[in-house]
């Protein structure tokens, strides 16, 4: 029984880790590279910083919709997966 459990906190841990980068993906990367672009754009049209703000706040919401996706996903994927288990019992 204790090897099971050990393999059971495994599983979690992984799938939490994976989940958590995965999130953790969906801030960093569009508003690092909205940061980058936002800040050229203002140098190129002299626009400051209304391209900026406005390519950050595209971002944020790219951000909220792919985190919104892959955590609705994961639920499934969850839901799913204790279906199945009951089902075996």
């Amino acid at each position: 029984m204790n090897k099971d459990n050990k393999q059971v906190k495994n599983y979690w841990k992984e799938n939490g880790l994976s989940l958590f980068f995965r999130l953790s993906g969906w801030i960093v990367g569009p508003i690092l590279l909205a940061v980058v672009v936002g800040k050229w754009l203002d140098k190129k049209y002299q626009t400051e910083p209304w391209l900026f703000l406005l390519s950050v706040g595209i971002a944020f919401a790219i951000s909220v919709y792919g985190m919104i996706k892959d955590a609705l996903a994961e639920l499934k994927r969850i839901e799913t997966e204790e279906k199945n288990k009951k089902s075996k019992d």
